[in-house]
Order: structure tokens, then sequence, then C-alpha cells
């Protein structure tokens, strides 16, 4: 069970001898760990070493089950806390209608809200590469629209048939 949260308790604490912190948080000293070890039997605990990196190591005398379990629930609260920042797109091409480019702004907003950052692209097909220009005033449109929530990272960026700008929430 100790072997597998990375944690050494009891016998598999080899040092010959360690610095004890007891139940309540008390520092008792550099004792012998089969001393540290007989004092946390007799109180019905468990010596789990806390600092193995100090000389001596130190070790704290407490229920292992417990500190385990208040670990996970640890682990789980800092999990749900955090928030993974994901790259959402949007695809224009150069002839897109007035209420399609609402609708797609629409969801542009929504997406940069929930914390997302947004890559928009303009897609080129057969001869509409010869009109770039419909690309980039298409993105600065997106730009002039979003600029009161969100800023374009970087400049517009040509990637083979596809003109894009990736937009993040204003700080």
């Amino acid at each position: 069970m100790a072997k597998e949260s990375g944690v050494r308790v009891n016998k598999d604490i080899r040092v010959p001898e360690v610095r004890l912190i007891g139940v309540d948080g008390e520092q008792v000293g550099i004792v012998d760990t089969a001393k540290a070890l007989e004092i946390a039997r007799d109180k019905g605990l468990d010596l789990v070493e806390v600092a193995p990196k100090g000389k001596p190591p130190v070790c704290k005398i407490m229920d292992f089950g417990k500190y385990q379990y208040e670990q996970s629930k640890k682990a789980k609260i800092a999990k749900k806390k955090q928030h993974v920042i994901q790259l959402k797109e949007m695809r224009f091409r150069p002839k897109t209608e007035e209420h399609d480019y609402r609708f797609k702004l629409k969801h542009i907003i929504n997406f940069l809200k929930h914390g997302n950052k947004v890559k928009v692209y303009v897609e080129f097909r057969g001869r509409e590469m010869v009109h770039r220009e419909l690309g980039v005033r298409i993105l600065d449109r997106v730009k002039v629209d979003i600029a009161d929530i969100a800023e374009p990272e970087g400049s517009i960026v040509m990637e083979g048939r596809r003109m894009s700008l990736i937009f993040s929430l204003k700080k």
C-alpha cells in the first residue's frame, strides 16, 4: 500500500535515526528509528516519512489510511479547480453571407466567454486564392466586432489555403 503512494511507512523506513514529529505536531526530536516505531505502535498509529530528503529524514506519527485519504481529497480538489484551455476553431469562407457571419460570431463570443481560445480562419478553394484581401477583410471585421472582449494573439497567418488569427479573452 505504501509503495503505491511513494511514501515510506513503518518497516519501510530503513535509516538509523529520524527527526520525529508527534501526533499533535509537536517536535519530539531526533530519535532512533526503532524507538520511533515503538512509540507509534504504542499509540496504535503508523510512522510515516513526510520529508525523506531531510538530514535525518522527518517522520510523523499518524494514521496512514487517514493521511492517504486526505491526500487523495486534496488532489481531487486541485484537479477540479484546474481549467484546461482548449483551442476552438471557427471557419469562414471568402463569400460568407451576413446571417452566417453573425451566427458564427455568436459562437466565437460564447467560446471566449467560456475561457477558450478561438482560432478564426478563412478557407480558400480553387481560384479564391487570388482574392486574399477578402480573407483579410473578414478577419479584420471579426477583430473589430469582438474587440471589447478579446484580443488577437499575433497577426494574420497564411497556412496553405487557410488564413488564420487566434483570439483570447482580454485580461
